[in-house]
C-alpha cells in the first residue's frame, strides 16, 4: 500500500497525543509508579495475546544473548528512567509542556548515534538542533520582574521533561541495536511486522521489574492494590498502555520499516502541535501565540533535522 509508513506515522503521533493526555490524568490520580507498573503489566498482557493470535505462542520469538541485553538495557534507559521523568513532568507542568520539550529526543539519539554507532554530525543537523531549542526557548522563557529573561515553569519539572528527553532518545539508539541483534538471530520469519512488538516485549519486562524495585524502596505496594481495583484507575491504566507502549511504540518501529526514517519521525514528532487543542479542552490550558509559535519551531526543527 503507497504512503503506509506515513500513515502510521500520523497514526503514531494521534496515539502518543492520546498517551500524553492519559498520563498526566493518570498520574495525578493514582502516582507516577502506580500507573507504570500497571500499564507495563497490561502491554505484557496484550502482547502475549497478540503473539498467542499470530503465531500460536504467547510469548515471542527467541533471540540471542545479545539481543535479550540490549532490549532490556533500552527498557531500563528508555522506560523505567525516562518514563518515571517523563510522568512526573506530567504532573508538574502538564503533558503539554512535556510534549514540547520530548522534541529534544531526536538529539539525544543523534548525539548517541554519533557516541556509539560512529554516525556523522552533519552541519545541518547542528543547525536543527539550534531550531529545536530556540522553538523551545520561545515558549517556556518570558520577561521577569527582576531579570530579563526568566522560566515561566517550575524548574524540576523542567528538568524531569530534559531526563525523559533524553532517555527516550538513548533508548531509541538502544532499540536500535538490540532489533539488529534480533533480526540477525530471530528463529522464524513468518510475520516480519512482528520484530518490533517481540522487541518490545523484553523492553516491557524490563520496565515492570524497574518500576517495581522503585516502588517497594520508594512508597510501597499499598496504592498499587488499592487502584488495581479502582475502575477509572484500572481504565486509565489500560488506555495508556493501548495507545503507548502497545499500539505506539510498536507501530513507530514499524512505521520506519515502510518508509525513511527521516519521514516517519518528522510526522510522528507533531504531538507537540496535536496536543494543544486537546490539552485546553481537558485541563483548560490555555492557548497563546507564544506557545503555538514555539511548538510550530520545535517541530520545524525536528523536521530539518531528519529531513536535511
Amino acid at each position: 500500500m503507497q504512503y503506509l509508513g506515513e500513515l502510521i506515522s500520523i497514526g503514531v503521533a494521534f496515539s502518543w497525543t492520546a498517551t500524553a493526555l492519559l498520563s498526566e490524568y493518570g498520574s495525578k490520580r493514582m502516582g507516577n509508579l502506580t500507573l507504570n507498573v500497571m500499564r507495563m503489566g497490561v502491554t505484557l498482557i496484550f502482547s502475549m495475546m497478540l503473539f498467542w493470535g499470530m503465531t500460536g505462542s504467547p510469548l515471542p520469538a527467541s533471540a540471542s544473548r545479545q539481543a535479550y541485553l540490549w532490549m532490556m538495557l533500552s527498557g531500563v534507559v528508555g522506560y523505567v528512567i525516562g518514563d518515571f521523568c517523563l510522568f512526573q513532568c506530567y504532573i508538574i507542568i502538564g503533558s503539554k509542556f512535556g510534549q514540547l520539550f520530548m522534541t529534544l529526543a531526536p538529539i539525544a539519539a543523534a548525539i548517541t548515534a554519533w557516541a556509539t554507532l560512529g554516525q556523522q554530525m552533519r552541519p545541518q543537523g547542528i543547525l536543527a538542533m539550534a531550531v529545536t531549542l530556540a522553538g523551545i526557548a520561545i515558549t517556556v522563557l518570558g520577561r521577569g520582574d527582576h531579570h530579563k529573561v526568566s522560566l515561566k515553569l517550575p524548574l524540576n519539572g523542567v528538568l524531569f521533561a530534559i531526563g525523559a528527553a533524553v532517555c527516550q532518545g538513548v533508548g531509541l539508539v538502544l532499540s536500535k541495536i538490540g532489533m539488529n541483534h534480533y533480526e540477525a538471530s530471530i528463529a522464524t520469519q513468518e510475520a516480519p511486522w512482528m520484530l518490533p512488538f517481540f522487541a518490545n516485549f523484553f523492553r516491557c519486562i524490563a520496565g515492570i521489574i524497574g518500576f517495581l524495585l522503585l516502588m517497594r524502596f520508594r512508597e510501597g505496594f499499598r496504592s498499587l492494590r488499592h487502584n488495581v481495583t479502582d475502575r477509572k484507575s484500572l481504565a486509565a491504566a489500560v488506555s495508556t498502555s493501548i495507545f503507548g507502549p502497545f499500539i505506539g511504540v510498536g507501530c513507530s518501529l514499524m512505521a520506519v520499516q515502510y518508509t525513511s526514517a527521516g519521514i516517519a519521525s518528522t510526522l510522528m514528532a507533531l504531538t507537540p502541535i496535536i496536543i494543544i487543542l486537546p490539552a485546553r479542552w481537558l485541563f483548560h490550558q490555555p492557548i497563546t501565540a507564544r506557545s503555538v509559535l514555539g511548538a510550530a519551531i520545535s517541530c520545524l526543527g525536528v523536521s530539518l533535522f531528519f529531513l536535511l
